[in-house]
This record gives C-alpha cells, structure tokens and sequence, in this order.
C-alpha cells in the first residue's frame, strides 16, 4: 500500500511542470491525474457548481462521490465562472506561469471567451494547449458532445463485445475516456519534448472517437484483410484458440493460448494428446475446430480446481488466470506488492500503472474537498 509521500514534488519526473486543468467529467481529469501524479504542480479549475463527478454516486465521502475522487488527486483546488470578467482575468494570471492548459469545454466555448488556442498562444507562446473532445471540432460529427458509452457505439467497440448471437454490450469499463486520457498525456509529453527544441508550445486534440477507433485491433486489420465484419464471440478471441472463458469445478477461468509451444504445455498438463491431433496442431487449425475444441476442454476441466489449475499452468508458461471480481482484484496480494493501492489519509485509490526507476509517481494531495 502507497501512503501519503513526504516527497516532495520536485522529486518527480514533471517536477516543475504547471499545469492549469479546467476539464471536467473523465478524459482530461485523468491526464490532469497522470500529470500530478508524476510530480506537476496541476492547479484544477472548477465551474462555481463544481465538477459534475462530484455528484454521480452513491457512494460519496463528505458529500464527493467515488467517481470525482478516483480522477483528481495531487491536485490544488479552485472554482472559476469563465462566462464572467473576473473568472477569466484570474484564469489569465494562473497561465502566465504554466506549461500546459487542459480543457474539454464544447467546441465554440473557449473561443466565445477569447481564449482559443489561437489567442492564448499569442500570449503564451509557449504554453502547450491540450483539448479533449468527443468528436473534434469538424467534420461530419464536429462539435458534438462526448461521452464514453456512444464513443464505444460509433466506434465499433460494441458491435464486438457481446455473447455470439446476443446484444452488442457497453465495455463496463469507461475505456474510450480512460485511453483518451492516457493518449492526451501522451500527446502533452511529446509536445513539451518538441518545444524543448523550438521554444513554442502547440495545440494537443485527443478525442473519444480517435481513441475508439484506435482500439479496434484485430478487427480492423481482419476487415482490411478480407473485408468480412467482425460479429460478436463472447469471450473468445476472432484469431487464435483456446483464448476464451472456461468453467471448471471451482471457479471460470480464461485460457490465453498463443501458440504451439503453449498449446503442447496445456495439453500435456491435463494429460491428454490434443497437440498431436491434426486438427489442432496448428494456430490456424485450432481456430478453425474451435467448437470441437472446447467440448473437449469443458469436458476436461470439469473435474479441475480451477484457480489451482491456473496457477499450475502458469508456472509452466501457459497464459491462464481464475477471473477475480473487482473486490478479488484489489486484495490480492500482488495489487498491494505493485503499489496500484493508494492511501492519502482516508483517501484510497489506484495507484499509477507507469513506473520509473529514479523518480517514481508520488501520492501527495487527497482530491480537492467539497467547498
């Protein structure tokens, strides 16, 4: 479990990176997230009613709901009304000492206050702009608002993720927001990168389509390949086999076979000879016989503990897990050992998947509290 770091912010990889983050909801707040984590000063800006987030739940602690919590720590609070003089006067002097501006405001917004990138980057030449939007602001869907689940529709996400022959579903998981995040930190970093040679800072767009779409491999590369739409197979990979959910006597599990040598491994391991049967000795030939492979495989693992089963084959170097709950997940032991547990006083939250050596992420500031 990572507490409260006593270190300070200078030790970080982004020590001495300000960063202004007026978004609101998942995407930019998640970069904003990344950003502090890794040592930037990340100043978040409010509207006077407050981040919408702070209200979806239950649950809530101290009035803020889970959501809210979970996006915005090692970050200084404030509230600003843009729509007013004053609230954009002070917006101005907080840019005059920052490196980077996050905002998701409606495309038209920004620029009805005069601060579009174009107008801010005369005034800060080298402030890097970062706008997170759900389509951009052109374009057929230009302009329109954004939010996870529709990215996953239009996107292509849903038409993949369902049961063979059911209801395309919703990822549960807001996955599209998340990945814009991770994608507008990205695109932030290399940015700063570029200005370290040209001195000028630039405009950053990270949108939920862009990152949808992004997403959709293997599909896409199958489509171009054979132009056949992808259809819905559960838990099964469209490629190779066995890479699907299993039952067994105890709990499901999920097999990822990749390849031969793993094939020969599993099967040697149930004591049978599957890898010497022609029609599964090959990747392709394994897809192709799916349906007779995994009468064979139910049959087989009916009789197995299946976490004791996943934990022999992946000693042996067979791809293999029991499918945790959320709340499994979080008390494992390995969760804890990985540092992905944080606690800030009375604050929990998931820690930073990106680890650096010599300057790792540092837990400093609980989300901004309700004010």
């Amino acid at each position: 479990m990572n507490t409260a770091s006593d270190t300070s912010a200078k030790t970080g990889a982004l020590a001495g990176l300000r960063v202004v983050d007026i978004s609101r909801i998942l995407g930019g707040p998640y970069c904003g997230q990344i950003l502090g984590d890794h040592g930037a000063d990340v100043i978040k800006v409010e509207p006077p009613q407050g981040d919408d987030t702070r209200e979806w739940g239950p649950p809530f602690k101290e009035g803020v709901a889970g959501y809210y919590l979970g996006l915005n720590r090692n970050k200084t609070g404030m509230r600003l009304d843009f729509s007013t003089q004053a609230g954009r006067d002070v917006l101005m002097g907080l840019l005059e000492g920052a490196d980077v501006l996050i905002e998701n405001f409606k495309t038209g917004t920004m620029e009805k206050w005069g601060m579009s990138y174009e107008a801010l980057s005369q005034r800060f030449p080298r402030l890097v702009y970062c706008r997170v939007s759900g389509f951009g602001a052109d374009g057929p869907l230009g302009g329109l608002a954004g939010y996870d689940a529709a990215a996953q529709a239009l996107g292509g996400i849903m038409s993949v993720n369902g049961e063979a022959g059911g209801t395309p579903l919703r990822v549960g998981l807001p996955v599209v927001d998340m990945v814009t995040g991770l994608n507008a930190a990205l695109g932030i970093m290399m940015a700063l990168h570029e200005r370290e040679s040209s001195g000028q800072g630039q405009f950053v767009e990270s949108t939920l389509y862009d990152s949808a779409v992004s997403l959709l491999h293997p599909h896409a590369a199958n489509w171009f390949l054979n132009s056949k739409r992808p259809v819905l197979t559960g838990n099964a990979h469209p490629n190779i086999y066995p890479y699907d959910a299993f039952p067994s006597a105890t709990v499901p599990i999920f097999m990822a076979v990749g390849n031969d040598r793993q094939f020969a491994l599993m099967s040697k391991h149930l004591g049978t000879t599957w890898h010497e049967d022609e029609r599964f000795t090959s990747a392709g030939g394994r897809s192709t016989n799916r349906a007779d492979l995994r009468a064979l495989m139910e049959g087989a693992l009916a009789s197995h503990d299946g976490a004791k089963l996943a934990e022999d084959l992946m000693q042996i170097g067979v791809p293999c897990a029991p499918i945790l709950s959320v709340d499994q997940t979080l008390q494992h032991p390995h969760t804890a050992h990985r540092g992905m547990l944080v606690e800030i006083g009375d604050y929990r939250g998931i820690g930073s998947p990106i680890k650096l050596g010599r300057t790792p992420a540092t837990y400093r500031k609980a989300p901004p509290a309700k004010n």
